[in-house]
């Protein structure tokens, strides 16, 4: 009885999120049932096009996937698990990592990142904890740009781009993290048109200023500042774009969006 009454539970919770323009996808998420799910980024500018590796093979869809390329979430395992990438081909990988509990209902990425002497790897557990009649967009803000020790993000709405009196929406993003971190969940807000402005932290000049988009209801989004071509020494105006990878979008799982400033 007690299983009946918990499907009853998830049957109703879908049906009102299918009214809200959710998803039973969240709903199964949200309440730890679904599968975990991974997937990868690769951020290296000039790298080899490389085969994504969990557990030292590569999953189906995750190979031959070059500069800015973002794959399909796949499905794991939960527990400990290995993670790496290898060139295209191979499985002699040329960075890992280890994520020690995969969880069900979490999403995980796995980032390919430019090093100073070798690839580097970037890694987030996103415990996906929203709201079951929530239909708030997700995103969270990773810093891919080895030029970019430390950014600020600024989500904006595309009426007013001043950025001189607001606070970062995403303060401090490291070089090889994330903001929210890794094991936090995403930061929420509405739908509507928006601006993605990036500065040196604590500087309000920006660097980067995207063309207006629009960013839907229940979108689920990674934003990742990525460096452009060998630019791995200087943060400037033009040296790094943002990668939105919007995860669990089948079709498009990711777009660069254009920056705006003079001279780029």
């Amino acid at each position: 009885m007690k299983l009946i009454r918990t499907m009853a539970a998830v049957i109703a919770a879908a049906s009102v999120l299918s009214a809200c323009g959710g998803g039973s996808d969240d709903v199964g998420k949200e309440l730890g049932l679904t599968n975990p799910e991974i997937h990868f980024v690769h951020a290296i500018p000039s790298g080899p096009a490389v085969d994504f590796l969990v557990n030292g093979t590569a999953p189906s869809g995750q190979t031959n996937v070059s500069y800015k390329g973002v794959t399909n979430f796949t499905n794991i395992n939960t527990g400990s698990t290995n993670v790496g990438y290898a060139a295209t081909g191979t499985t002699t990988a040329l960075a890992s990592g280890n994520f020690p509990n995969v969880a069900k209902g979490h999403e995980y990425t796995v980032l390919a990142l430019p090093g100073s002497a070798a690839p580097d790897i970037g890694l987030i557990d996103d415990p996906f904890d929203k709201g079951l009649l929530s239909n708030s967009a997700r995103v969270r803000g990773f810093n891919a740009s080895g030029n970019a020790p430390n950014l600020d993000l600024y989500l904006v709405q595309s009426t007013n781009t001043s950025i001189s009196t607001v606070a970062p929406t995403m303060a401090g993003v490291s070089f090889k993290n994330a903001v929210p971190a890794s094991g936090q969940d995403s930061i929420y807000v509405s739908g509507g048109q928006y601006v993605l402005i990036a500065t040196a932290a604590g500087s309000k000049t920006p660097i980067y200023q995207s063309q207006s988009f629009t960013l839907s209801n229940n979108a689920d989004w990674l934003i990742t500042s990525v460096p452009i071509g060998g630019a791995l020494s200087q943060l400037a105006v033009g040296q790094i774009h943002l990668l939105v990878v919007q995860n669990g979008n089948t079709s498009t799982p990711s777009i660069e969006l254009s920056n705006t400033l003079t001279g780029v």
